[in-house]
């Protein structure tokens, strides 16, 4: 009964998700609830949900952090000389300016942001991809290539698995470090490999003079602080750093490196409150869907749902099957980027699958771990559950049907290559 109803619950969050009937933030809160109260959980519900919001109060808290500081220090400036030094480098090589693509959607990704990747690299490369008669294809795809091999632990599928499996971000991460390396070389191969192919159908001889400038509006100007540079790029490279070596909760070094990013470039009290709500929206509306799944997740596990699902496709699954579950994921998890939106996965698919793997003795972390490699990670680009993917092929004039074609293979070549260095570097078994 108890497992019944929990395959039910899920399966009416996915719908209503999949379907846009209902948003991810309601979607995650009405059903679970009311399933609660139809199995007979009364007020017990709101106990269930405290607990779920507790759950993922770190992550969420290190979410909106992050958000706001990366908001501000790229406000001051801090990418500006690296996108004009690789503007300058690629000149008319289309080889430089493939490769110079790939890196200037890799530095702006930094802020976890896809959307914001893709309005940014896109219409400063565009104009050297027209003026040469680039192919715009190569450019959607060696954004999409960067932004999707990212998977620090501020980005949304990390924070996603993290909250969803109640697993801390850096103990998915820290394994995961030298896959995203070979993943960055996977990414810049094929940018030299692209770049090479479009000189010799264009005729073109490597020419790296001829620069292109961009140009600021006044708004960006008046925000820009040059002098900081220095200063903004080290205190980065050290959060980072601490982070990564878990030597501080996340949440506490995005917290206090904010603070620092404020008082550094806008130690104007006026200006401070215009930096932090000009970023407050994007950060706070993933803060939301978050404290939704920890709700939703709170109910489905304390309630005993989530264990008798997990029960219930342990007694149908052969036992030699659960050693090869997050190899098999991680092969799969790219796809399903087409099936699933990145909530609908995270939240109700990933559980039911970690749960399962749990009972025959494959740690959750592995299913996080392999759920990143693709899953609205190097999925998310061509995926039409993503706004991303339309804004990709908005700003680079090109067609859905031939931008995910085009960029298909590369991505999906880059989550399996992920997957074997996994199973090279024993992450999780073959």
């Amino acid at each position: 009964m108890i497992a019944a109803l929990g395959f039910f619950t899920i399966a009416l969050v996915l719908a209503a998700i999949l379907t846009k009937r209902m948003t991810p933030l309601a979607a995650l809160i009405t059903i679970p609830v009311a399933s609660a109260v139809v199995g007979g959980f009364g007020f017990q519900t709101a106990a269930f949900i405290v607990h779920g919001i507790q759950s993922v109060a770190a992550v969420a808290g290190m979410f909106i952090f992050a958000i706001l500081y990366f908001g501000v220090v790229s406000d001051a400036g801090m990418l500006d000389p690296i996108i004009d030094g690789i503007l300058r480098a690629a000149g008319s090589d289309p080889v430089r300016i493939v490769m110079g693509t790939s890196l200037l959607a890799l530095l702006v990704h930094l802020d976890g942001s896809g959307a914001v990747t893709f309005l940014v690299t896109i219409p400063v490369m565009l104009p050297l991809y027209e003026r040469l008669g680039m192919d715009k294809k190569v450019l959607a795809c060696a954004a999409s290539l960067s932004a999707g091999v990212n998977f620090l632990p501020w980005t949304g599928p990390m924070i996603r698995a993290s909250a969803s499996l109640h697993i801390p971000v850096v103990a998915i991460f820290r394994p995961l470090i030298p896959v995203q390396v070979a993943g960055l070389l996977f990414v810049f191969l094929s940018a030299w490999w692209l770049g090479r192919r479009e000189a010799g159908r264009l005729g073109l001889k490597r020419d790296h003079g001829d620069g292109f400038r961009r140009e600021l509006d006044a708004g960006q100007q008046a925000l820009r602080r040059p002098r900081r540079f220095w200063i903004n790029l080290a205190l980065t490279v050290s959060l980072i750093a601490t982070m990564i070596a878990a030597r501080l909760e996340p949440v506490t070094v995005f917290m206090v490196g904010l603070v620092l990013a404020l008082w550094i470039n806008y130690p104007s009290l006026k200006m401070q409150q215009e930096r932090i709500e000009a970023h407050a929206r994007a950060a706070l509306t993933m803060a939301a869907i978050l404290f939704a799944a920890g709700a939703f997740t709170g109910i489905m596990k304390e309630s005993g749902m989530l264990s008798a699902m997990a029960g219930t496709v342990v007694a149908w699954s052969p036992p030699g099957v659960a050693p090869h579950l997050p190899f098999a994921l991680g092969l799969l998890s790219m796809p399903l980027s087409l099936l699933f939106d990145p909530d609908s996965f995270y939240f109700g698919v990933l559980p039911v699958l970690a749960g399962s793997a749990g009972a025959f003795g494959v740690p959750a972390v592995q299913m996080a771990q392999s759920a990143v490699l693709g899953q609205m990670t190097t999925g998310f680009p061509v995926s039409p559950l993503t706004p991303a993917t339309f804004l990709i092929v908005g700003l680079a004039g090109v067609e859905l049907r031939e931008h995910q074609k085009f960029c298909f293979p590369f991505l999906f070549g880059a989550s399996v290559l992920m997957t074997l260095v996994c199973v090279a570097l024993r992450v999780f078994p073959l």
